[in-house]
């Protein structure tokens, strides 16, 4: 975690202070109706000291009035207190998942870095709801401590060794609960790591459901969930065995504590030196003291939960950015100039490139991982090593990422598609109509599937798109690029999926969408390439070729190799 970086206790400090007013209101609340609690027991006690001893009906009447207010007080006390503490644990999870999404859609990037979608979402949303439990229950141990607090003095008026036992048995007790939570913080947050990544891998697997079938790869799918669930599952039944003993131990503690309280006043009455009465409400608030005892265990466990899921949390809080902005204005108007200078990463070995405003430019290279990393470097998703790419003149590094973004757009070949209409996929947000986005939807030979579907451009599309097949989606997400009309636009595969009439239809309109703009194509499909200004070929990390097509085709085997193959 980087230096400065928020903590687990950070995070759990400012949901609590993000809440503060509702949870002192909470806990107000909270007090008032478990002090009424713990006064019930005194009551019955005076009561029968002072009504039934000495038959006095109006004093048993006068008292019984006072007995139907506690209750009064302590039902509206509770109903009022719940409510607002229900809510305090909803907002303070809300607010969580708010920072959590802020930080992952960061343009800086790096919170997603060696973390599955499914984990992420797992954090957003399990460990945030513990930690949002964790600050519900701070109002239950304040009303947990009044009770406690207003049994030790009325056990104290009755007799000093009663309130004295319990003044100095609570604390021991505390922090008995506390360092048996120990094992269960450690094992929660364990539980919480495994269900996250077991979350991941069945997203993982959901998402590449059709390749698996159509590769026959489904018992190695299912054996490798079953792995992942069976260890999220062991580790949430050492989870629940450590809860269970740790509230079974507490619980134990407790019991004898309130034995010896029971034993005590029992002895105090046989020798006369406290009433009928008073013990009736010794025993009363022994038993009573169970409940408080029992929540303090309660918010011990919540506690130790919620420090755990607070660490996950601040983890992809704290996760460094994976670029950082500089102070460099975005050149205006975008003329689209494009330069790589000796540009190092991963597979990328001082690549040197141009790209010329308004032109159509072709790199093919038969690594995937030199197309990956090449994509990184323009999206400004991860900054070389070594080496600059400048736009304009000005080096990205020197640019906000979202600047960057604003003026080149890297269309990923896996691009989702989102449950909604056709059109508010092209559209992706900006206020156009359809007349707007026709060019888009014509070039990308999108508004033939819309002409297929039951709406048009206004039919729903499913989860990720897979309601249309994937030479569809491909045509729908090459559409939305397109619409975008970034000064820069690279596009990666876009038409891998499409039958080859459509992929031809495809290249020769897209030439002339783009016309004037730069445009970068990586890809080895030969009737997108024919249509280019220019090929540049990457091979081993560097730039070994570089012509028109044609040339290239009819000059370099290896070229010829990798797109005719």
């Amino acid at each position: 975690m980087p230096d400065g970086g928020p903590t687990g206790r950070h995070v759990l400090r400012g949901a609590i202070t993000d809440q503060r007013r509702h949870v002192v209101a909470a806990s107000l609340l909270g007090m008032g109706h478990q002090a009424c609690e713990a006064l019930v027991p005194v009551v019955v006690g005076v009561i029968i000291d002072d009504a039934v001893a000495k038959s006095s009906t109006d004093t048993l009447l006068r008292w019984l009035l006072v007995l139907a207010v506690l209750f009064l007080v302590l039902s509206t006390c509770y109903r009022t207190g719940a409510r607002i503490t229900e809510g305090v644990g909803e907002r303070a999870a809300h607010r969580l998942r708010l920072d959590l999404g802020a930080r992952v859609l960061d343009p800086r990037g790096g919170a997603d870095a060696d973390r599955l979608p499914g984990a992420l979402t797992s954090i957003a949303t399990n460990d945030a709801r513990r930690v949002g439990s964790a600050v519900t229950v701070l109002s239950y141990g304040a009303a947990a401590l009044a009770a406690l607090a207003v049994s030790a003095v009325a056990l104290l008026r009755i007799s000093v060794p009663l309130g004295l036992l319990v003044l100095l048995g609570i604390p021991p007790l505390l922090w008995l609960g506390h360092r048996i939570s120990g094992p269960l913080e450690r094992r929660s947050e364990t539980e919480q790591e495994r269900a996250a990544h077991a979350s991941g891998v069945a997203a993982d697997l959901v998402a590449g459901l059709r390749v698996l079938k159509g590769m026959g790869a489904e018992p190695a799918a299912v054996s490798r969930y079953r792995r992942t669930s069976q260890d999220s599952l062991s580790a949430a039944l050492r989870a629940a065995r450590s809860r269970a003993g740790h509230e079974g131990a507490v619980l134990a503690l407790t019991g004898v504590f309130i034995a010896v309280i029971g034993i005590v006043g029992a002895y105090l009455a046989m020798d006369g030196r406290i009433s009928i009465g008073e013990l009736v409400a010794a025993v009363g608030l022994a038993q009573f003291l169970l409940g408080p005892f029992q929540l303090l265990t309660y918010v011990n466990a919540e506690f130790a939960q919620g420090r755990a899921s607070a660490r996950r949390i601040a983890e992809v809080l704290a996760a460094p950015a994976a670029v950082e902005p500089g102070g460099a204005a975005l050149p205006t108007p975008v003329a689209g100039r494009l330069r790589l200078r000796g540009v190092t990463l991963g597979t990328l070995r001082g690549i040197d490139l141009d790209f010329t405003p308004g032109t159509l430019t072709g790199v093919v290279t038969r690594d995937p991982a030199a197309a990956r990393d090449l994509l990184l470097c323009l999206a400004r998703e991860s900054d070389p090593v070594e080496g600059v790419i400048e736009l304009d003149g000005v080096a990205l590094t020197g640019l906000d990422p979202d600047d960057v973004r604003r003026a080149v757009l890297v269309a990923a070949h896996d691009a989702d598609l989102f449950e909604t209409s056709l059109l508010d996929n092209v559209r992706a947000g900006k206020d156009a109509g359809v007349a707007e986005l026709e060019p888009a939807l014509t070039a990308s030979a999108a508004d033939d599937v819309a002409g297929l579907l039951p709406d048009g451009v206004d039919t729903v599309l499913a989860e990720r798109g897979r309601s249309l097949s994937g030479g569809q989606r491909q045509r729908v997400a090459l559409a939305r690029a397109l619409a975008a009309d970034r000064p820069v636009l690279v596009l990666h595969d876009p038409t891998t999926a499409v039958d080859t009439v459509t992929e031809s239809r495809i290249a020769a309109r897209l030439r002339e969408v783009r016309r004037g703009r730069t445009t970068v194509l990586v890809t080895t499909s030969p009737a997108l390439l024919a249509v280019t200004d220019r090929v540049v070929v990457l091979d081993g990390g560097t730039v070994t070729a570089n012509g028109r097509h044609a040339e290239l085709v009819a000059g370099d085997e290896a070229y010829r190799a990798a797109v005719l193959a």
